[in-house]
C-alpha cells in the first residue's frame, strides 16, 4: 500500500506544499540512480577498455576531444588544450566515470559519488560552450542547457535525496559502528 505524504518546504522565500506517494518516489529515485549509474559506468568502462588495448594506436585519450572537438570560441579553450595529452586527465576521466557509475548502481557512497559526478558533468558542459556570456552561451545541442547540465542537476538530486538508501548499500553502510561513531560519514553516504 502506498502512503501519501505532504511535503512542506520553503524555496526561494516561497512556501511550497505538495502531496507525494512514498512508493512512487522510491521507485523513481531507485530507477534514476540505476540509469544515471549505468550511463556513467558505460561511458567510463568503454574508455578504460580501449585505453588498455594492446595496440597503442587504439588507446583512448581525452586529447582528441580536447584539441579537436571543443568548439571554436570556447572561453576556456586554453585550459582544455593545456589538459590535452595529460595521462592524469585521461585516468581521472576514465576511472571517475567508471567508479561513479558503479557506486550509483550499487547505491554505495552515493552523495560523495553524485557530487564528483556532477563536477565532471560541469566540466563537460564547460567544454561544450561555443561562446561567451554575451553570445548566450550557445551549445552544440541546446542553448545554455545541454545533457551534461541535466545530468549534473540529476546527480545533485540523487545526492540530496540520499538515493543510495533505496535498495542500495548505503542503507547497510549507515548501520556500521564506524558510521554511527562518526556521524560526519553520513554526508558521504545516502
Amino acid at each position: 500500500m502506498s502512503t501519501t505524504n505532504t511535503l512542506e518546504t520553503e524555496i526561494l522565500n516561497r512556501s511550497v506544499r505538495f502531496d507525494y506517494s512514498e512508493r512512487w518516489i522510491g521507485y523513481s529515485l531507485f530507477l534514476l540512480r540505476i540509469m544515471m549509474g549505468w550511463t556513467l559506468f558505460q561511458g567510463g568502462i568503454t574508455k578504460l577498455i580501449t585505453y588498455l588495448d594492446d595496440d597503442p594506436a587504439n588507446n583512448w585519450t581525452a586529447a582528441g576531444f580536447l584539441t579537436g572537438a571543443v568548439p571554436e570560441g570556447n572561453p576556456l579553450m586554453g585550459a582544455w588544450v593545456d589538459m590535452a595529452g595529460s595521462p592524469l586527465i585521461d585516468l581521472l576521466n576514465m576511472w571517475g566515470l567508471t567508479l561513479t557509475g558503479l557506486a550509483l548502481i550499487l547505491g554505495a557512497f552515493v552523495r560523495w559519488s553524485a557530487f564528483w559526478g556532477a563536477v565532471m558533468m560541469l566540466f563537460y558542459w564547460a567544454a561544450s560552450l561555443e561562446g561567451g556570456l554575451l553570445a548566450g552561451l550557445p551549445l552544440a545541442n541546446g542553448w545554455v542547457v545541454d545533457d551534461h547540465l541535466v545530468y549534473a542537476v540529476l546527480l545533485f538530486g540523487l545526492g540530496a535525496f540520499g538515493a543510495g538508501r533505496i535498495l542500495g548499500l548505503d542503507s547497510y553502510l549507515e548501520q556500521l559502528s564506524v558510521v554511527e561513531s562518526n556521524p560526519w560519514l553520513r554526508y558521504l553516504l545516502g
